[in-house]
């Protein structure tokens, strides 16, 4: 895990980061103290909550990775892409009103922004953001335009009576997807009693609230009549989903590969799990709600419940951290293939070890104890 708390200080030995090395190799931004272009979104960062510092996300692109994908994008061009995007830095307070408007904006935003100094090259990456590779101190941010938002969300901001969360899930409900929904809470647009939340924060927030709704409606839906095995994979992330009859259950367990991005020499293994209720944030952190979400999404469509075990192994071909929605989006595409056919339970253990790499999965699992000791309904 020393990858995860070094971010390319060092703190390994090496006298250069690899990850920081290829980052530093796509950078392509001359420094500049004024930019003119396109501003699709926002970004508040979390040092220093409550007193934070964010501003827009300045890049000739978009800001959805699902835009990305459709593009037939592949991880370099992507990192290239992010390696570019300038973060405007300030104190929220005296920006607050164009942050918001382009948080709002259905789509990117022009805008004129001035820096106090050259923007500096100085990655940030995580396990939930996607990377971004420039910064500049603001001294001013004007707006060139103001598109529409969409009538939804028009509805749900001008709602100061409405919740957080049930904003967030009649968003989703209407057809808005959580990389809309997400600028909208991070910008304190949401809510009773709204306030500027971290981005990181605000994704794994949105991906909780609205798939932990899913989640009790789901509940009360009829199981499925037979186990499914849904797989597919993403800039090296091979991700399996076993769906059970029976009532809601959810659990995911995740590997790193030996020497992949958040692993040493040797793996690392992480799992959680809930029924109706989850306590504590959980240890996968923000890719659990993700694909939690994904899952979800799935049987509310399907108007089904099941027991769900989700798993991830991560090889070194994912070199760069692209943020949880990688995880969102494979376990999307896994969701939306038809399910391999699997005669029972345990040849779907067996399966989903042989298509992830990962044939230990099983010992890292409680709920497959739990399955198999327990008979229910539909075994008699």
């Amino acid at each position: 895990m020393l990858c995860a708390v070094c971010k390319g200080k060092g703190l390994c030995g090496l006298s250069r980061c690899p990850i920081m090395e290829r980052f530093h190799s796509m950078v392509s931004t001359r420094p500049i103290t004024a930019y003119e272009g396109m501003a699709p979104s926002v970004f508040i960062g979390s040092s220093g909550y409550p007193s934070v510092t964010g501003g827009p996300l300045l890049v000739h692109d978009t800001d959805i990775p699902t835009d990305w994908l459709s593009r037939g994008l592949g991880i370099e061009d992507i990192v290239r892409l992010r390696s570019e995007t300038i973060r405007g830095v300030s104190k929220v307070a005296p920006y607050l009103g164009p942050i918001q408007e382009i948080a709002l904006a259905s789509k990117p935003v022009t805008v004129e922004a001035s820096f106090d100094r050259p923007i500096r090259f100085s990655p940030e990456f995580d396990r939930v953001t996607a990377p971004v590779g420039c910064s500049g101190n603001m001294t001013s941010l004007d707006l060139l335009d103001h598109p529409p938002t969409e009538r939804a969300i028009d509805k749900a901001v001008s709602d100061t009576d409405l919740p957080a969360v049930e904003a967030c899930v009649d968003l989703h409900r209407s057809g808005i997807d959580v990389y809309r929904i997400t600028p909208l809470f991070t910008a304190g647009l949401l809510g009773r009693k709204r306030k500027i939340v971290p981005t990181r924060w605000a994704i794994t927030a949105v991906d909780d609230s609205v798939s932990a709704v899913h989640k009790r409606a789901v509940s009360r839906f009829s199981p499925i009549q037979e186990i499914r095995l849904h797989y597919s994979e993403l800039f090296g992330n091979r991700i399996a989903v076993i769906l059970i009859p029976g009532d809601w259950r959810y659990e995911m367990i995740e590997r790193w590969e030996p020497r992949s991005l958040w692993a040493g020499e040797t793996e690392t293994v992480a799992r959680d799990g809930e029924s109706l209720k989850k306590t504590g944030y959980s240890p996968i952190t923000g890719a659990y709600y993700s694909a939690r979400l994904a899952v979800t999404e799935h049987l509310m469509r399907a108007g089904r419940c099941a027991r769900v075990i989700v798993v991830r192994n991560v090889e070194p071909s994912y070199w760069a951290p692209l943020g949880t929605w990688v995880v969102r989006e494979a376990a999307r595409r896994a969701m939306g293939e038809v399910p391999i056919s699997v005669p029972s339970f345990e040849d779907a253990i067996q399966k989903a070890g042989s298509l992830t790499g990962f044939p230990g999965w099983v010992s890292h699992s409680r709920l497959v104890s739990e399955i198999r000791c327990q008979k229910t309904l539909f075994e008699f």
